[in-house]
């Protein structure tokens, strides 16, 4: 059989860096790991090949030359994995979607042949069954009790795209978390007790992306890579040492709850493996959507991974319940006095199947159905009202990312961060980016007496600190233009909706406020 997995294409997103791109000649990010990963699961006979519309268009002799098309991918990309099950069945190919859309939202996907809900190890028959031969249900398979046992997980066949393409290669360690935030879907598709692959297994995957000739950035992309604390100390001191026999071929990243700043051990661990950036979810009203484990003293957390050499990517929200008008100044008090640059704050979206959407659609307040956008009207009754709501959070947004905002960030992470760690120093392959960045930033650019001033700081503190002041110019011209270009124009027009509707009857629960040094 003949079988074409496609990787539906993302908007333009914070986390998608397009406008940072060129100035490293990537095309995408990341490349689709859980793509790689089932092809890995079908029959080894089949000839499998892999489409990705982030790095190039689908064209009809992609979807011709298969006999069914695999689609995959999160709520965010949905239209275009719409677009192309229309297309190819359009072209007579039989359809097939699976992955996190249509897990939580299979209704969205009523076009396609055959639906896959949950994971795909050890279930694969279904979709196997369905490419052989007619008579499959629509349903293929419903998310089962069990969760799949990751450890007899396949590595992935990163052979099948051009990693050239792509600014970081991507590896999975884990899944599932096993805290009990509110408006979380991690926990509701992928379970509460953290299941993890055996140090051998991550080798594997690690040697794989060696011998295809990478080299730099690979992105571990658990939602939680201390979930488990005893198993996660098991495996990094074998990934520091296939890190030194190997030379120090990558630089890591994760995402990780912030507790992680009170483990001085495992800090220690991951500085040693080659760990560079910790993306942790921080600032919320957390006791009210039960995030306990970051009920910590914030600033002295994010100071501690910041000084151990981990640089912090922070995701926050605004829009809880516990939310008043003053919850902007707290959020920009807290990040702009912080050595986070990359501060990813969004609107709450209470998302399908999540104990946020179930509480509040038991409470009558959920409008429809989200399509995963964090900057367009909420989709949910407000606690605080709409409009305040858009408005605090437009001028928050313009705040964090103006020039001057986001400079300042960065300057206090080269200030702060701690001793080099492997692979954070100046590599060959960073030459060309650093010259282009010269170039179309500190000479062309907008912003080149920021640049130079962050260069000059960089440069005093070492080569490390001076890697990282290029890196964060480069993702700047990325967050500063899309907050400018894409942000607040469309905060701007669902403004303009709320202005034009009337308001929906607003309810304020009884909370207190706490300080932030408290509560966050």
């Amino acid at each position: 059989m003949r079988v074409l997995l496609v990787h539906p294409e993302f908007p333009t997103t914070y986390w998608g860096f397009q406008h940072s791109l060129p100035f490293i000649r990537k095309r995408a990010t990341l490349p689709p790991l859980g793509l790689l990963t089932l092809a890995a699961l079908l029959p080894p006979a089949w000839h499998v090949r892999v489409a990705d519309l982030n790095v190039a268009p689908l064209s009809d002799d992609d979807v011709l030359w298969a006999d069914a098309v695999l689609v995959g991918g999160m709520l965010v990309q949905a239209p275009s994995a719409l677009e192309v099950i229309r297309r190819a069945r359009s072209l007579g190919r039989r359809t097939i979607v699976g992955g996190a859309a249509v897990t939580t939202s299979p209704a969205l996907f009523h076009e396609a042949d055959h639906v896959f809900l949950g994971e795909a190890e050890g279930r694969i028959d279904a979709v196997v069954r369905a490419i052989e031969g007619d008579g499959e249900p629509h349903v293929l398979a419903e998310v089962p009790e069990a969760k799949p046992d990751v450890s007899k997980s396949p590595p992935p066949r990163f052979e099948l795209v051009d990693l050239s393409f792509y600014q970081a290669m991507s590896v999975q360690y884990s899944r599932g978390c096993p805290f009990t935030c509110e408006f979380c879907d991690i926990i509701e598709m992928f379970g509460r007790v953290p299941r993890y692959k055996s140090p051998p297994q991550v080798l594997v995957e690690l040697d794989a992306l060696r011998d295809l000739g990478w080299r730099g950035p690979v992105f571990f992309v658990d939602d939680n890579f201390i979930g488990n604390k005893r198993a996660v100390k098991q495996m990094l001191p074998e990934v520091a040492r296939w890190q030194r026999e190997n030379g120090y071929p990558f630089s890591f990243y994760t995402e990780a709850s912030v507790n992680l700043a009170a483990d001085a051990a495992l800090l220690q661990m991951m500085v040693e493996a080659g760990f560079l950036g910790i993306e942790t979810p921080s600032v919320e009203a957390l006791r009210e959507t039960k995030k306990k484990q970051n009920v910590i003293d914030l600033h002295e957390a994010v100071d501690r991974i910041t000084r151990a050499g981990l640089d912090v990517m922070g995701g926050f929200i605004v829009g809880f319940d516990a939310d008043g008008p003053e919850a902007f100044a707290v959020q920009r008090e807290f990040i702009g006095s912080s050595p986070i640059p990359l501060a990813m704050v969004g609107l709450l979206t209470a998302l399908p199947g999540t104990q946020l959407w179930r509480r509040l659609e038991s409470e009558g307040r959920l409008r429809d159905t989200s399509n995963g956008d964090a900057f367009t009207r909420p989709n949910f009754e407000t606690s605080m009202g709409e409009e305040p709501l858009l408005a605090g959070y437009k001028e928050l947004m313009r705040d964090l990312y103006s020039a001057q905002g986001y400079y300042a960030r960065c300057h206090r992470v080269i200030e702060r961060v701690g001793p080099p760690v492997a692979g954070a120093r100046f590599q060959p392959r960073d030459l060309m980016p650093a010259a282009r960045a010269i170039m179309g930033i500190g000479i062309l650019g907008e912003r080149r007496a920021h640049f130079w001033r962050l260069l000059a700081r960089g440069l005093g503190r070492g080569h490390h600190a001076l890697r990282r002041a290029f890196m964060f110019a480069i993702q700047g011209e990325h967050l500063i233009r899309y907050t400018e270009e894409t942000v607040v124009p469309r905060i701007d027009l669902a403004l303009a909706q709320v202005r034009e509707t009337p308001q929906s009857r607003v309810r304020r629960p009884v909370t207190v406020r706490l300080p932030i040094a408290q509560d966050a």
